[in-house]
């Protein structure tokens, strides 16, 4: 077995499990090791944090990857590169259609691809769609979990706070219209990623706050808000039993 470390995450060919959930905050890498048996740190380098264990018999690695798609984008090459074959990203999002709140998930389609990085490796027109298999079971899991959610298009974007009026900026009125279901910052460069490598990929948003009507502000932008925690682990929850549910049927 190929025992090369890798040079960005600190990952080792080999070492990663074959499902893999992703999110950005190391700590919810942390988080999202409690629900593993015999948890153990893989890797810790820069942003991205890896644990390895096992969920209901099934080998999983759970890695962070930090904020923007660039970043993102080496953690899920260099997790396939060391073994991962499906990797679902339990993320957060902020809701671009009046009905969703703080609290609810989002189980993400595809996305608007609104990325630095999109431009820069794959064709203009390239979508980011995630895997129909892997997002149809992660749907299915959610709803028989009886919590509020939708399922949809996203938008993925690089920028958070707001700078100065450009052609370039997202219209999220527009894009509400177009039935786009909220807004983040790494799910396209997982998808085309996911794409590229023939790799599956999904991902499951966990929804703190609506953006529709006043973006994204430092002053009023709370994600550690009690509501949003709680769906933050069922998200982690939600995205272990649907591997392990394809895990089970292979």
């Amino acid at each position: 077995m190929n025992s090369e470390t890798l040079p960005i995450t600190g990952l080792t060919i080999g070492k990663v499990s074959p499902a893999v959930i992703v999110c950005g905050d190391p700590a919810r890498a942390t988080q999202a090791s409690g629900y593993l048996q015999d948890a153990a740190l893989l890797s810790e380098k820069r942003e991205y944090r890896a644990y390895s264990g096992q969920y209901d018999g099934m080998p999983v690695t759970i890695c962070s990857h930090g904020v923007g798609a660039p970043g993102a984008a080496v953690a899920f090459e260099e997790l396939i590169r060391a073994g991962a074959r499906r990797i679902i990203r339990v993320g957060s999002c902020g809701a671009l259609q009046p009905e969703l709140r703080a609290g609810d998930l989002v189980v993400a389609t595809a996305a608007v691809d609104h990325t630095g990085y999109g431009r820069e490796t794959v064709p203009p027109g390239y979508p980011a769609v995630a895997d129909p298999e892997l997002t149809r079971t992660l749907r299915a899991v959610v709803a028989e979990s009886g919590r509020r959610f939708s399922s949809g298009i996203i938008l993925t974007r690089d920028n958070f706070y707001r700078g100065v009026a450009t052609p370039f900026e997202p219209d999220y009125a527009v894009l509400s219209a177009a039935q786009v279901q909220a807004v983040e910052m790494e799910c396209a460069a997982l998808f085309v990623v996911g794409s590229l490598r023939q790799v599956p990929t999904a991902a499951i948003l966990a929804v703190d706050g609506n953006v529709l009507a006043s973006g994204e502000k430092m002053e009023t932008y709370n994600p550690d808000r009690a509501v949003v925690a709680d769906a933050i682990t069922a998200e982690i929850q939600l995205a272990l039993q649907a591997l392990r549910r394809l895990h089970h049927d292979a």
